[in-house]
């Protein structure tokens, strides 16, 4: 009896679900989610538990809870809890059962979001890299069985950890969401019901499911036994982002599963930001409609190591600090945005719930400037070198993330040549002799490099850095270094380099300690070693501004990436990840420093950009002239939101596409704003923007706001290409040009305004040009 009695004791403290209620339900009412029969409005936070450390979760947790939140979402990173085939790790910083447990701790509901494919700005969106081992991989897609059966294997080693925490269990687990705008992808319904009944058999047979996508793409399937809901940003007309899903769906409760606070930061480009007002506006008309949300997100964090991801089309990283505006900031500290909420949502709680007290921030400490006194030169330390005949990528080398060196020898020549690289991923410097001859830079489309006279033969060094895989849409499939191959350009002759050696330099602190450290000067890539003194430890904000490009670690964590290009120029470091005593720093640069000193700062730098000229769509003393082209349609958009359909009335074929806007639905509005554009192939759908190439846009706002004319085919539908909006507003008409790639027939195309409550530069008057050959500049 004693023994049972112990065993029950034990279980107790082991399993904090057996000391909740069962028999706790939740599921879908007619207009509304039931908690225990009882409607029940979902306000959820959406934190993401590999951007906080971990001693900062119930911090982050409690500060949502304080802003009025009754939920907190989380997805589930698949390559952060397998980084090697079958190799699980849910322990430490990727315990996301400790971390259900304190949302549970501190009276929250919860919403689990495993994927397999999850976005989040999060490299390959969260799938793992070694799947682009398998040449010919497919990805959310029945049509790969490889990736399936990994999909269920990953997906019930995630079941293991949570669906003990289902509310039916006693847990707090209230959701779990299948796939992830799965429509902005594909429509294959076979394939979501699959991922469906995975989700199912990996023990999440109780708790209700549900599905996300957008309001102009969510009627692509349709999923039995799983709820929908809609994602869309701050500003956004509530009314119409619902109107067509209530048509369809006019008893099932509302949500917003994703409703964007701000927006994440890209290299290179303006730091993005989105008003109080537009955002608490949205927010209050959700309120005053009973719309459950999540904000997404509530608190971003910070994309340590290498696990920042990009957008394509057009190649875009994404900056190593995850702030997205949220209201709360990235060290965990309170914004205006907060205080917004917290006041709005007071007005708008549950029977019995009240607001609790806003947690203490974190304290912040500065770091005077100190000197990283030791270099180790790269090659001067290099790894030993594998042989292949053919250059391959990263993956085939078994290296997830880093830098990558390739080394072959060059034969000599009386004349200039080029070496062009086919499919560079994702940002070189050319070497001869050690000598950097040229960058290159696939945001820019960049892949030659003139090379000089050569006498003798001669070694040449390619060292790739990979900034970031895709984490969105068709180009998910994103392997890193060079991926096809290098060529000699000789006269009229192309001729493919062979026999390369390859030198692999991965992310880990137990690779960049390997180096030889000395007090001598470094000259092109190296890395850098410092120390010094703490009596007092705190969060801080590493000021990088004078390095170049690379990644840091402290005291082994690693901070993630910087660039000197901004728009940030600190690197959060959490106060846990410091030492009183002696604290280590290591930068490896790739460039060369203007200076060797780093300062901790109390606030971080987020919004200082230093422009590069060369990815503005409009050089100077360009004019396109159009005076005698002929357009292949003319017409006026009608008013409204939502996709506007234009047939040609005979198809059309080029390769460079120009859009004209030649008026704006406003009178004497100067403006033009494109959210989206399509077009149509001879079978009906969209042809595929991964060749597309802005060539020239007369105007567009990089300054005031991240709205250059490759927002076009970003297909993210809450960005915009924007004519200047800042300074002088030039007039009528507004212009850019499309390389499609390849010549290219087209039946029409389709035009999506912004989709916001704002009208401003909704295109009225358009015209459009199709042509074989580039237009005149």
């Amino acid at each position: 009896m004693k023994k049972a009695i112990l065993l029950v004791l034990i279980l107790l403290q082991l399993s904090p679900i057996f000391s909740q209620q069962r028999g706790q339900n939740f599921g879908l009412g007619n207009k509304e989610f039931l908690l225990n029969g009882k409607p029940y409005l979902i306000r959820a936070a959406e934190l993401h538990y590999p951007r906080i450390p971990r001693e900062y979760w119930e911090h982050r947790i409690q500060l949502s809870k304080a802003m009025g939140m009754n939920t907190i979402c989380i997805y589930l990173f698949w390559n952060l809890h397998e980084q090697q085939p079958d190799v699980y790790d849910f322990s430490g910083q990727n315990d996301v059962a400790e971390f259900v447990r304190l949302v549970q701790k501190n009276g929250m509901y919860c919403i689990v979001r495993p994927g397999p494919y999850v976005c989040a700005e999060w490299d390959m969106g969260g799938l793992p890299w070694w799947l682009l081992k398998k040449k010919d991989v497919q990805v959310r897609s029945l049509a790969d069985p490889y990736f399936v059966d990994r999909t269920k294997k990953f997906l019930a080693a995630a079941g293991k950890q949570l669906a003990p925490y289902q509310i039916q269990n006693g847990g707090n687990i209230i959701m779990v969401q299948v796939e992830n705008e799965y429509a902005s992808f594909g429509s294959d319904q076979a394939y979501m019901e699959t991922v469906r009944d995975a989700v199912i058999e990996a023990g999440f047979d109780k708790v209700q499911l549900f599905r996300c996508d957008w309001s102009s793409n969510f009627n692509k399937y349709k999923l039995d036994g799983v709820a929908t809901t809609l994602n869309f940003g701050a500003g956004s007309n509530i009314d119409n982002q619902f109107k067509s899903f209530q048509e369809i769906y006019p008893t099932s409760p509302l949500m917003c599963s994703e409703y964007w606070t701000g927006w994440f930061d890209h290299w290179g480009k303006p730091h993005e930001t989105r008003s109080v007002n537009s955002f608490i506006g949205s927010l209050k008309d959700m309120m005053d409609r009973r719309i459950s949300f999540s904000l997404y997100m509530a608190h971003g964090g910070t994309s340590f190591g290498q696990w920042g991801g990009a957008n394509a089309p057009p190649y875009s990283a994404m900056a190593t600090s995850y702030d997205y505006n949220a209201p709360i900031g990235e060290q965990g500290n309170i914004t205006e945005k907060f205080w917004a909420v917290r006041n709005l949502l007071k007005n708008y709680l549950n029977e019995g719930e009240v607001l609790s007290e806003v947690p203490a921030e974190k304290a912040v400490i500065g770091i005077p400037t100190f000197e990283l006194k030791e270099a180790a030169a790269l090659f001067e330390n290099l790894p030993a070198p594998k042989k292949v005949e053919r250059i391959q990528p990263m993956e085939d080398f078994d290296q997830g993330w880093g830098r990558i060196l390739y080394r072959t020898t060059i034969q000599p020549s009386a004349a200039k040549r080029k070496i062009v690289i086919t499919e560079l991923h994702d940002w070189a410097t050319v070497f001869l002799y050690g000598k950097a001859i040229g960058k290159l830079d696939r945001r820019r489309g960049d892949n030659t490099v003139e090379i000089p006279i050569l006498k003798e033969p001669t070694r040449l060094d390619i060292l790739v850095e990979a900034t970031g895989r895709v984490n969105y849409g068709k180009a998910i499939i994103d392997r890193k270094g060079i991926t096809e191959k290098v060529e000699i350009v000789d006269g009229d002759r192309n001729i493919e380099l062979k026999n390369w050696e390859v030198y692999n330099f991965p992310v880990d602190y137990s690779f960049q300690k390997k180096a030889r450290f000395t007090t001598k000067a470094a000259n092109g890539p190296a890395w850098y070693r410092g120390t010094f003194q703490l009596q007092e430890t705190g969060d801080t904000f590493l000021d990088v501004s004078t390095w170049g490009k690379g990644m840091v670690w402290l005291n082994g964590h690693n901070l993630g990436r910087f660039w000197k290009i901004g728009p940030q120029q600190t690197l959060f470091v959490p106060g846990v990840w410091l030492k009183k005593g002696n604290n280590e720093l290591v930068i490896l640069d790739l460039e060369e420093p203007l200076g060797r000193t780093v300062k901790g700062l109390k606030q971080p730098i987020l919004d200082k950009i230093n422009p590069d000229a060369s990815l503005a769509h409009r050089k100077a003393g360009q004019n396109l002239d159009l005076s005698k082209e002929t357009a292949v349609a003319t017409g006026e958009f009608p008013s409204g939101d939502g996709w506007k359909d234009v047939v040609f009335e005979q198809t059309a074929t080029g390769r460079y596409f120009c859009f004209e806007a030649l008026s704006a639905q406003g009178s004497n509005d100067p403006l033009t704003t494109v959210a989206e554009m399509e077009l149509i192939g001879l079978d009906g759908k969209p042809i595929s923007a991964l060749k597309w190439k802005v060539v020239y846009a007369d105007s567009e706002e990089t300054t005031a706001s991240n709205s250059s004319a490759d927002k076009v085919f970003d297909q993210q539908e809450s960005t915009f290409w924007q004519s200047q909006s800042s300074g002088a507003k030039p007039a009528h008409p507004h212009q850019f040009v499309l390389d499609l790639g390849e010549s290219t027939v087209l039946k029409g195309f389709r035009y999506l305004p912004r989709s916001d409550k704002k009208t401003a530069g909704m295109v009225k008057g358009y015209r459009i040009f199709l042509k074989a050959t580039p237009f005149k500049l």
